[in-house]
């Protein structure tokens, strides 16, 4: 994986942003586009104009509940010379893939249900040996997509400014702002009903762009999401929490000794709804997790930050179950469309601000020190 694109952007309304995001990404949106054109086709049974056509209940329910989030989007689009519902698509790929309501894909097609990754951890109270808050994950997804990844610095007062890992194209994703607050998230997995929700790039945002915890919590437990996901946030103060979403119930967990890990699997409950026929969507997060605990849990030794990045960096490059272990590498035995990688692993002190990211999978690369900081 080439280093991802630095983009930082500001302007007085979300149009102007997000053109300013869309020209400077225009290229990497192009390819990304490219990419979902075969992946749609191959996993939704869809051409690129149905769906165009099937993003418009998500245009809709966008507009109404955050309209800011759709004029960004519109202004991503004219910077990239695309149509809106391009923009949209991209910002609904889980969505389709995953939980369309209109284009039920049979569970028997091994194309039809694909594994998903992402190991997400909060590191607080004296979890990291240098006393600071950290929050990170390995981000793991479609390997032919790595190339497309762009780090966002994004200036919007009155709201804080936003650090973030995203697809190019996308809103909202991974990331930190400048009041402390982390969030880091990973796919749950399970079909409940046929109603349209809130796609999740709009929902990791907003939280993003919350100004602290508490109006993060409302966000997460207000909103109706279209899919299940994990919201894991953690604050500088050194508060922490995991909420499994869905557009059901939410469950949710606490640190234990300063360290959450999430992976891929419901781990606080499973939702009434799934309960009776439910197996997690992906069987390896039920390795990855204890393993990313057991090795996490010596990043209390070091009292020197660097050392304490290198052993979180140690503990995130796990190999146990490759290919599908916590660095997790492509599997020949699988289609190059269906193939799926860590691709970057992040690591955000949220004590001093620094953001650190491997251009890579963690096993192969050290954490850099991206060019701005939290607080500055």
């Amino acid at each position: 994986m080439s280093r991802p694109r630095v983009i930082e952007i500001s302007g007085s309304t979300p149009l102007e942003r997000g053109t300013r995001y869309g020209s400077a990404a225009a290229d990497l949106i192009a390819d990304s586009i490219a990419y979902y054109r075969q992946a749609f086709a191959r996993q939704a049974g869809l051409s690129w104009e149905q769906v165009l056509d099937h993003t418009r209940p998500w245009h809709r329910l966008v507009e109404a509940e955050f309209p800011e989030m759709l004029e960004e989007m519109a202004g991503i689009a004219r910077g990239a010379n695309l149509e809106l519902a391009e923009v949209v698509a991209l910002n609904c790929r889980g969505e389709i893939m995953y939980d369309n309501w209109f284009s039920r894909v049979d569970s028997s097609d091994p194309a039809g249900e694909q594994p998903d990754g992402c190991t997400s951890f909060s590191l607080t109270d004296q979890a990291a040996g240098d006393g600071h808050v950290y929050a990170g994950q390995n981000w793991d997804w479609r390997h032919a997509v790595r190339d497309t990844v762009v780090v966002l610095r994004i200036v919007q007062p009155p709201k804080p400014t936003v650090i973030m890992q995203v697809e190019a194209g996308q809103i909202g994703r991974h990331g930190a702002n400048s009041e402390g607050l982390a969030l880091n998230a990973n796919g749950l997995g399970g079909r409940f009903d046929d109603s349209v929700g809130i796609p999740q790039t709009v929902i990791r945002r907003a939280v993003l762009d919350a100004a602290g915890v508490s109006d993060a919590l409302k966000i997460l437990v207000r909103t109706r999401a279209h899919i299940p996901s994990n919201a894991l946030l953690t604050h500088r103060s050194g508060f922490s929490i995991d909420i499994e979403t869905t557009p059901g119930p939410h469950g949710w967990e606490y640190p234990v000794d300063g360290l959450l890990v999430h992976g891929n699997h419901y781990q606080a409950f499973v939702p009434p709804q799934l309960a009776d026929h439910h197996r997690p969507m992906s069987p390896d997060s039920l390795l990855r997790v204890p393993q990313a605990r057991r090795g996490l849990v010596e990043a209390a030794r070091p009292e020197k930050s660097v050392d304490v990045r290198t052993a979180i960096r140690t503990a995130m490059s796990d190999h146990l179950g490759r290919p599908d272990s916590l660095c997790a590498h492509p599997d020949p035995r699988m289609p190059e469309i269906d193939q799926w990688s860590t691709f970057l692993s992040s690591c955000v002190d949220l004590t001093s601000g620094d953001y650190f990211l491997t251009c890579g999978p963690p096993c192969a690369s050290s954490y850099e020190l991206m060019p701005f900081n939290l607080y500055g």
